[in-house]
């Protein structure tokens, strides 16, 4: 088992999902983002570290019938598939994988991360974990990312983590992609302290 996976799963075996920092009873920004993105209900859309996140939950009651939720922790998924239930969880496509090596035999009209780019400190992290992006994301496709803002925590569950403005993030992706939107949240966490978000939508080039 690798160290991040052990360190995620052992995170998810100690805390239940609304006992993390991260935790959202509702992603209202990253839903509203997916809905201005304007995509079809049956469109494949993919969540990364989407874990024990209510995303999921959110995109099947809208009518999503294509989801996929892609964690490196199986404990994570568990809670999720724990929380819909059997009839509901079966409709959700589940992968236990490091996005930094994630090689799908399909590609996505939707790649929407919340809180795991921002782990990534290393160039080697982030260049591997672009190159799946852009394996796996269809042309034309969207992505939806929030990362800590500039302003917001150097560190979460004891890792270390990297910061970005808006600007920073979406020069990331490089002239590929189009900027369509941008936000910033303050998260309050479960126990009320408040951590600044960074969030984009980006397009995909045909």
């Amino acid at each position: 088992m690798s160290d991040a996976r052990q360190h995620w799963d052992q995170v998810y075996d100690t805390k239940s999902a609304d006992a993390v920092s991260w935790y959202q009873p509702r992603p209202d920004i990253s839903l509203q983002f997916i809905a201005d993105s304007e995509l079809p209900l049956d469109a494949p859309l993919l969540d990364v570290g989407g874990g024990a996140s209510t995303l999921v939950d959110h995109l099947l009651a809208l009518g999503h019938s294509d989801v996929s939720v892609l964690d490196l922790a199986s404990h994570a998924l568990a809670q999720s598939q724990a929380r819909l239930g059997a009839a509901k969880a079966q409709q959700v496509h589940w992968l236990v994988d490091d996005v930094t090596r994630f090689a799908p035999a399909r590609r996505y009209a939707l790649w929407h991360d919340r809180a795991v780019f921002h782990f990534l400190t290393g160039e080697a992290a982030r260049r591997a974990y672009l190159h799946a992006l852009h394996r796996s994301l269809a042309p034309g496709g969207t992505v939806i990312m929030a990362t800590f803002a500039s302003d917001g925590p150097t560190r979460c569950s004891g890792l270390d983590v990297a910061r970005y403005d808006a600007d920073a993030l979406c020069a990331l992706f490089g002239e590929a992609f189009e900027q369509m939107a941008t936000g910033r949240d303050i998260h309050l966490t479960p126990w009320g302290s408040s951590q600044a978000f960074t969030y984009v939508r980006l397009r995909r080039q045909a």
